[in-house]
This record gives structure tokens, sequence and C-alpha cells, in this order.
């Protein structure tokens, strides 16, 4: 069966509009999918083989012969807001350059899994109130140009830091990522919690692809 991620994440939205953590998250997520598919087996960072080693999957959903493998992230920016009687207090997440490259290493690894295994379908989640991140840069040049993930960009093929990119930026991911398919990015918002900067979130939901 498939399931629906934008379906999902509008129900999600309709009980929790925003998130203490990636952790949070993560689990309010899973527990949407349990309650959607009281019998699946929904699963936390479980480690699945693959060609070359082993992926952990942050969520990993199994419905008769059907498997979806998740990977999220939740990047914020300052914001004290209160939502549904409760406060929350989001952290300024910096390293965007870094997080970009992250999400496309998670479209990689997904490749990986539904390579691996042919019932397998896969999600790359980016849930955000930092508007850098869908929004285009100003200048080309930057070195995470090739990670960008603004509205509309597409990524594929070998994806790599620019030729300015400082040892510190590249630490533990110094390697280029390769992508088997292309995956155009496209934004939906996830909720609006008051005015201001950072009230709106957003998120992508790549479908990831079994490429050549």
């Amino acid at each position: 069966m498939m399931f629906d991620m934008h379906a999902l994440m509008a129900d999600l939205a309709r009980g929790r509009s925003v998130f203490h953590s990636e952790a949070d998250f993560q689990h309010a997520l899973a527990w949407e999918l349990h309650r959607q598919y009281p019998d699946a087996s929904v699963r936390l960072e479980k480690p699945m083989p693959v060609s070359g080693g082993v992926a952990h999957v942050d969520l990993l959903v199994q419905l008769g012969s059907a498997t979806l493998a998740v990977e999220l992230k939740y990047k914020t920016r300052k914001l004290t807001v209160e939502a549904a009687g409760e406060p929350y207090s989001l952290r300024n997440h910096s390293a965007q350059d870094v997080s970009r490259y992250d999400f496309a290493k998670d479209i990689g690894r997904l490749e990986d899994i539904i390579a691996a295994y042919p019932d397998a379908h896969g999600y790359a989640m980016f849930l955000t109130n930092e508007a850098a991140y869908w929004s285009k840069a100003t200048a080309a040049d930057t070195v995470d140009a090739a990670f960008r993930m603004h509205e509309g960009r597409v990524l594929s093929a070998e994806l790599a830091w620019g030729s300015r990119a400082s040892a510190g930026t590249m630490r533990t991911r110094e390697k280029p990522i390769r992508l088997r398919a292309s995956y155009k990015l496209e934004w939906r918002t996830f909720s609006t919690l008051a005015a201001g900067g950072g009230s709106t979130f957003r998120y992508l939901a790549v479908p990831v692809l079994r490429g050549d």
C-alpha cells in the first residue's frame, strides 16, 4: 500500500502545530502513523542491512508486505510561543549548510534502502520555521550551492561542496553525495502559530525513487 505523507502531516498539524525537538517530532509522527494504521509495526531508529553496510532509519513502518522508511529533520530558528496551552522555547539551529548536506544524504540513504528492499517506499522529511531553507540564495556561489533546497530546486546526480568550503564545515561530511534519481523540492505549509518571524512552519516530504 502507499502512504500519503501529506495527509499524515495535515492530520498531525491539527493535533500538534509545533514540536520541542526533532525527537518530539519523530515520536509524534510515529504515533500518528500508529493511530492511522493500527495494524502496522512502527519502529524508531531501526537498523537495516543494505549494500555496503547498515542504514539506521529514523522511522520504519511495516504493514503487510509494504515497508515505509522515513528520514526526518527538524531545524528551527529561535521562537518562544504557546500552542494549545503549552509553552515552547525553540532554539536557533545554526550551520544551515551542514543541515542541507545532511538532508541530501538522507535522500541517498533512502535510495540505498529501497534498492535493497523491493517492497519499500521512502520519504525524506524536513520541517522548519527558518525561511532561509525554502528561499533562494541571493548569491549563486555559496559553498553549499549544490545542496540548496529552496522551492523548485532539483537535487540530482553528484552533489559536492564548493571549493571555498572550510575543513571545519566539511568535517565528517567530506564525501560528495551521489543520487540515483532527480528530486524537485516542493514546500508545503505545516502550521502558522502567530504573527512575526519564525511563526510559520513549512515542510518537505520528498518521495524517494528507485533510480538506476
